[in-house]
Protein backbone atom coordinates (compact mmCIF):
# COMPACT_ATOMS: atom_id res chain seq x y z
CA UNK A 1 0.00 0.00 0.00
CA UNK A 2 1.36 3.12 -1.01
CA UNK A 3 2.46 5.60 2.08
CA UNK A 4 1.59 8.69 3.19
CA UNK A 5 4.62 11.71 3.20
CA UNK A 6 6.15 11.90 6.43
CA UNK A 7 5.29 15.62 7.05
CA UNK A 8 1.40 16.53 7.98
CA UNK A 9 -0.25 18.65 5.37
CA UNK A 10 -3.49 19.47 5.85
CA UNK A 11 -5.51 21.51 3.47
CA UNK A 12 -8.65 23.69 3.46
CA UNK A 13 -11.13 23.06 0.12
CA UNK A 14 -13.84 25.14 -0.37
CA UNK A 15 -16.68 25.26 -3.17
CA UNK A 16 -16.88 29.02 -4.75
CA UNK A 17 -20.84 28.98 -4.30
CA UNK A 18 -21.15 32.00 -2.06
CA UNK A 19 -19.34 34.23 0.94
CA UNK A 20 -17.64 31.86 3.52
CA UNK A 21 -20.29 30.81 6.19
CA UNK A 22 -19.63 29.76 10.10
CA UNK A 23 -19.63 25.92 9.28
CA UNK A 24 -17.03 26.50 6.47
CA UNK A 25 -14.86 28.43 9.03
CA UNK A 26 -15.12 25.84 11.55
CA UNK A 27 -13.60 23.98 9.33
CA UNK A 28 -11.04 26.04 8.49
CA UNK A 29 -10.13 26.72 11.51
CA UNK A 30 -10.29 23.93 12.76
CA UNK A 31 -8.02 21.96 10.13
CA UNK A 32 -5.76 25.32 10.51
CA UNK A 33 -4.92 24.28 14.07
CA UNK A 34 -4.09 20.82 13.78
CA UNK A 35 -1.91 21.49 10.90
CA UNK A 36 0.12 24.03 13.07
CA UNK A 37 0.15 21.65 16.30
CA UNK A 38 1.39 19.20 14.04
CA UNK A 39 4.04 21.72 13.13
CA UNK A 40 2.90 21.25 9.25
CA UNK A 41 1.75 22.84 6.65
CA UNK A 42 -1.78 24.19 5.62
CA UNK A 43 -2.86 24.50 2.27
CA UNK A 44 -5.72 26.08 0.61
CA UNK A 45 -7.80 24.47 -2.91
CA UNK A 46 -10.49 26.51 -4.73
CA UNK A 47 -13.21 23.53 -5.50
CA UNK A 48 -14.62 25.26 -8.47
CA UNK A 49 -15.10 22.33 -11.33
CA UNK A 50 -18.96 22.70 -11.15
CA UNK A 51 -19.71 26.08 -13.29
CA UNK A 52 -23.06 26.31 -13.12
CA UNK A 53 -23.01 26.44 -8.82
CA UNK A 54 -20.45 28.51 -8.79
CA UNK A 55 -20.67 32.84 -7.88
CA UNK A 56 -19.03 35.01 -9.35
CA UNK A 57 -16.17 36.51 -7.15
CA UNK A 58 -16.88 34.47 -4.27
CA UNK A 59 -13.30 32.48 -4.40
CA UNK A 60 -11.79 35.75 -3.97
CA UNK A 61 -14.35 36.63 -1.57
CA UNK A 62 -13.91 33.52 0.75
CA UNK A 63 -9.66 33.83 0.19
CA UNK A 64 -10.11 37.48 1.84
CA UNK A 65 -12.61 36.38 4.68
CA UNK A 66 -10.16 33.30 5.56
CA UNK A 67 -7.03 36.26 5.27
CA UNK A 68 -8.94 38.18 7.59
CA UNK A 69 -8.33 35.25 10.87
CA UNK A 70 -4.66 35.11 9.65
CA UNK A 71 -5.27 31.99 7.32
CA UNK A 72 -3.27 31.97 4.32
CA UNK A 73 -2.08 28.88 2.25
CA UNK A 74 1.25 27.94 2.71
CA UNK A 75 1.77 27.21 -0.81
CA UNK A 76 0.12 29.03 -4.04
CA UNK A 77 -3.66 28.14 -3.64
CA UNK A 78 -4.45 25.25 -6.34
CA UNK A 79 -7.86 25.94 -8.46
CA UNK A 80 -9.40 22.89 -9.77
CA UNK A 81 -10.89 24.50 -12.97
CA UNK A 82 -6.94 24.36 -14.21
CA UNK A 83 -6.52 20.60 -13.75
CA UNK A 84 -8.30 19.02 -16.21
CA UNK A 85 -5.11 17.19 -17.78
CA UNK A 86 -4.52 15.41 -14.68
CA UNK A 87 -8.20 14.30 -14.25
CA UNK A 88 -8.20 12.98 -17.83
CA UNK A 89 -4.72 11.22 -16.84
CA UNK A 90 -6.21 9.44 -13.99
CA UNK A 91 -9.47 8.74 -15.90
CA UNK A 92 -6.76 7.06 -18.67
CA UNK A 93 -5.28 4.68 -15.92
CA UNK A 94 -8.38 3.63 -14.47
CA UNK A 95 -9.57 2.65 -18.46
CA UNK A 96 -6.59 0.69 -19.01
CA UNK A 97 -7.12 -1.18 -16.59
CA UNK A 98 -10.91 -1.76 -17.01
CA UNK A 99 -12.27 0.25 -14.13
CA UNK A 100 -14.38 2.43 -15.42
CA UNK A 101 -17.39 2.33 -18.32
CA UNK A 102 -19.09 4.64 -20.48
CA UNK A 103 -22.68 5.58 -19.10
CA UNK A 104 -26.02 6.57 -20.49
CA UNK A 105 -28.75 6.25 -18.31
CA UNK A 106 -30.47 9.54 -17.04
CA UNK A 107 -31.61 9.94 -13.75
CA UNK A 108 -34.84 8.70 -14.68
CA UNK A 109 -33.44 5.43 -15.29
CA UNK A 110 -31.48 5.30 -12.11
CA UNK A 111 -34.67 6.16 -10.30
CA UNK A 112 -35.88 2.62 -11.42
CA UNK A 113 -32.77 1.00 -9.94
CA UNK A 114 -33.24 3.12 -6.46
CA UNK A 115 -31.07 5.51 -7.27
CA UNK A 116 -28.23 3.25 -6.98
CA UNK A 117 -26.29 2.47 -10.53
CA UNK A 118 -25.67 -1.62 -10.98
CA UNK A 119 -26.23 -2.09 -14.54
CA UNK A 120 -27.04 0.26 -17.66
CA UNK A 121 -30.02 1.00 -19.07
CA UNK A 122 -29.75 1.06 -22.94
CA UNK A 123 -30.10 5.18 -24.24
CA UNK A 124 -33.43 4.78 -25.95
CA UNK A 125 -34.34 6.84 -28.70
CA UNK A 126 -31.88 9.78 -29.35
CA UNK A 127 -27.98 8.85 -28.64
CA UNK A 128 -27.33 10.48 -25.21
CA UNK A 129 -24.12 12.26 -23.69
CA UNK A 130 -22.44 9.51 -21.82
CA UNK A 131 -21.11 9.81 -17.90
CA UNK A 132 -17.79 7.98 -17.09
CA UNK A 133 -18.50 5.39 -13.94
CA UNK A 134 -15.72 3.96 -11.68
CA UNK A 135 -17.00 -0.18 -11.77
CA UNK A 136 -17.30 -0.96 -8.17
CA UNK A 137 -17.72 -4.62 -7.94
CA UNK A 138 -20.02 -6.04 -5.15
CA UNK A 139 -18.57 -7.01 -1.92
CA UNK A 140 -16.77 -3.75 -2.37
CA UNK A 141 -16.36 -3.05 1.29
CA UNK A 142 -14.58 -0.28 2.58
CA UNK A 143 -13.24 -0.08 6.09
CA UNK A 144 -11.46 2.43 7.81
CA UNK A 145 -10.79 5.00 11.11
CA UNK A 146 -11.67 8.52 11.84
CA UNK A 147 -9.69 10.20 13.89
CA UNK A 148 -12.70 11.99 15.80
CA UNK A 149 -16.05 9.69 14.30
CA UNK A 150 -14.28 6.49 14.80
CA UNK A 151 -14.19 3.13 13.11
CA UNK A 152 -16.46 2.75 9.87
CA UNK A 153 -17.58 1.06 7.29
CA UNK A 154 -19.52 0.74 3.90
CA UNK A 155 -20.52 -1.97 1.52
CA UNK A 156 -19.59 0.95 -1.65
CA UNK A 157 -21.67 -1.32 -4.02
CA UNK A 158 -24.43 -1.06 -1.80
CA UNK A 159 -24.40 2.37 -0.66
CA UNK A 160 -23.01 4.31 -4.09
CA UNK A 161 -23.14 1.86 -6.88
CA UNK A 162 -21.09 2.28 -9.80
CA UNK A 163 -20.37 6.15 -9.25
CA UNK A 164 -19.72 8.62 -11.53
CA UNK A 165 -16.15 10.30 -12.25
CA UNK A 166 -17.42 12.49 -14.79
CA UNK A 167 -20.67 13.82 -15.93
CA UNK A 168 -22.17 13.72 -18.40
CA UNK A 169 -22.73 17.25 -19.07
CA UNK A 170 -18.80 16.91 -19.68
CA UNK A 171 -17.77 18.26 -15.89
CA UNK A 172 -15.35 16.43 -13.54
CA UNK A 173 -16.83 14.65 -10.23
CA UNK A 174 -16.21 15.48 -7.03
CA UNK A 175 -15.06 12.38 -5.88
CA UNK A 176 -12.32 12.06 -8.78
CA UNK A 177 -10.72 15.48 -8.61
CA UNK A 178 -10.74 15.04 -4.77
CA UNK A 179 -8.79 11.86 -4.80
CA UNK A 180 -6.37 13.22 -7.33
CA UNK A 181 -5.60 17.00 -5.94
CA UNK A 182 -4.93 15.24 -2.78
CA UNK A 183 -2.53 12.75 -3.57
CA UNK A 184 -0.35 15.24 -5.97
CA UNK A 185 -0.77 17.71 -3.47
CA UNK A 186 0.63 15.19 -0.81
CA UNK A 187 -1.65 15.90 1.66
CA UNK A 188 -1.76 13.45 5.06
CA UNK A 189 -4.46 14.56 6.80
CA UNK A 190 -8.29 15.61 5.56
CA UNK A 191 -10.23 17.82 8.20
CA UNK A 192 -13.53 18.39 6.88
CA UNK A 193 -16.83 18.36 7.76
CA UNK A 194 -19.06 15.27 8.98
CA UNK A 195 -21.64 15.49 6.06
CA UNK A 196 -18.74 14.03 3.70
CA UNK A 197 -18.21 11.41 5.78
CA UNK A 198 -20.39 9.20 3.51
CA UNK A 199 -18.47 9.84 0.81
CA UNK A 200 -15.35 9.07 2.47
CA UNK A 201 -15.18 4.91 1.04
CA UNK A 202 -15.56 6.00 -2.00
CA UNK A 203 -12.59 8.24 -2.04
CA UNK A 204 -10.15 5.40 -0.66
CA UNK A 205 -11.78 3.13 -2.95
CA UNK A 206 -10.84 5.37 -5.89
CA UNK A 207 -7.31 6.10 -4.06
CA UNK A 208 -6.78 2.16 -4.29
CA UNK A 209 -8.02 2.16 -7.73
CA UNK A 210 -5.34 4.37 -8.98
CA UNK A 211 -2.36 3.15 -6.22
CA UNK A 212 -2.66 5.97 -4.04
CA UNK A 213 -2.10 6.88 -0.68
CA UNK A 214 -5.01 7.01 1.82
CA UNK A 215 -4.77 10.19 4.21
CA UNK A 216 -5.55 10.22 7.78
CA UNK A 217 -8.93 11.42 8.00
CA UNK A 218 -10.77 13.61 10.40
CA UNK A 219 -14.45 15.14 10.05
CA UNK A 220 -15.66 17.83 12.30
CA UNK A 221 -19.49 17.87 13.76
CA UNK A 222 -21.96 19.44 11.58
CA UNK A 223 -22.69 22.69 13.03
CA UNK A 224 -26.48 23.46 12.75
CA UNK A 225 -29.00 25.94 14.80
CA UNK A 226 -31.98 25.41 17.29
CA UNK A 227 -34.31 24.52 14.46
CA UNK A 228 -31.79 21.84 13.37
CA UNK A 229 -31.11 23.18 10.12
CA UNK A 230 -27.59 23.08 8.52
CA UNK A 231 -26.14 26.28 9.65
CA UNK A 232 -24.52 27.19 6.13
CA UNK A 233 -28.17 27.28 5.42
CA UNK A 234 -29.98 28.84 7.75
CA UNK A 235 -30.67 32.38 6.96
CA UNK A 236 -30.16 33.74 10.64
CA UNK A 237 -26.63 32.25 10.62
CA UNK A 238 -23.91 34.47 11.93
CA UNK A 239 -22.36 36.14 8.94
CA UNK A 240 -18.29 35.70 8.72
CA UNK A 241 -17.44 39.60 8.25
CA UNK A 242 -14.05 39.93 7.07
CA UNK A 243 -14.15 44.15 8.57
CA UNK A 244 -15.18 42.37 12.09
CA UNK A 245 -14.27 39.04 12.22
CA UNK A 246 -13.34 38.05 16.29
CA UNK A 247 -17.41 37.17 16.82
CA UNK A 248 -17.24 34.45 14.02
CA UNK A 249 -13.83 33.49 15.60
CA UNK A 250 -15.31 33.15 18.95
CA UNK A 251 -18.38 31.14 18.06
CA UNK A 252 -15.98 29.01 16.03
CA UNK A 253 -13.94 28.52 19.12
CA UNK A 254 -17.04 27.05 20.81
CA UNK A 255 -18.10 24.55 18.15
CA UNK A 256 -14.64 22.79 18.37
CA UNK A 257 -15.82 22.92 22.23
CA UNK A 258 -12.77 24.31 23.58
CA UNK A 259 -12.84 26.62 26.66
CA UNK A 260 -13.95 29.74 26.32
CA UNK A 261 -11.47 31.47 28.95
CA UNK A 262 -8.55 30.07 26.53
CA UNK A 263 -9.05 31.98 23.80
CA UNK A 264 -7.44 35.31 24.58
CA UNK A 265 -9.48 38.38 24.96
CA UNK A 266 -7.98 40.71 23.24
CA UNK A 267 -6.02 41.41 19.59
CA UNK A 268 -7.15 40.30 16.16
CA UNK A 269 -8.58 37.51 15.17
CA UNK A 270 -4.66 36.79 13.61
CA UNK A 271 -3.40 37.25 16.69
CA UNK A 272 -5.73 35.54 18.99
CA UNK A 273 -5.54 32.03 16.54
CA UNK A 274 -1.46 32.49 16.76
CA UNK A 275 -1.79 32.53 20.39
CA UNK A 276 -4.06 29.64 20.96
CA UNK A 277 -2.32 27.02 18.61
CA UNK A 278 -0.01 25.16 21.43
CA UNK A 279 -3.46 25.84 23.77
CA UNK A 280 -6.12 23.87 21.35
CA UNK A 281 -7.48 20.48 22.72
CA UNK A 282 -8.34 18.27 19.93
CA UNK A 283 -9.93 16.16 22.35
CA UNK A 284 -12.13 18.21 23.50
CA UNK A 285 -13.80 18.14 20.02
CA UNK A 286 -17.64 16.83 20.10
CA UNK A 287 -18.46 14.37 17.75
CA UNK A 288 -21.59 15.86 16.91
CA UNK A 289 -23.65 19.43 17.62
CA UNK A 290 -26.99 19.75 18.24
CA UNK A 291 -27.06 23.31 18.44
CA UNK A 292 -25.14 25.79 20.41
CA UNK A 293 -25.32 29.22 21.81
CA UNK A 294 -23.12 31.93 20.45
CA UNK A 295 -23.55 34.26 22.88
CA UNK A 296 -24.26 37.87 22.25
CA UNK A 297 -24.16 39.00 19.03
CA UNK A 298 -23.23 42.37 19.50
CA UNK A 299 -20.22 41.28 21.24
CA UNK A 300 -17.63 43.27 19.18
CA UNK A 301 -14.53 43.20 21.71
Amino acid sequence: MPSLPPRYRGRFAPSPTGPLHLGSLSTAIGSWLLARQAGGEWLVRIEDIDPPREVPGAAQSQLRALAAFGLVSDLPVLYQSARSDRYARAIDLLRSAGRVFDCACSRSDLAAQGSIHRRCVPPAGEHRQWAIRLRVEDGSVVESEDALQGRFHQDVAVAAGDFVLKRADGYWAYQLAVVVDDAEQEISDIVRGADLLDSTPRQILLQRALGLPTPRYLHLPLVIDESGQKLSKSLSSIPVDPADPVPALRAVWAMLGQEPSALPASGSAESRLLRVVSGFQADRIPRALSAIDFGPAADRS
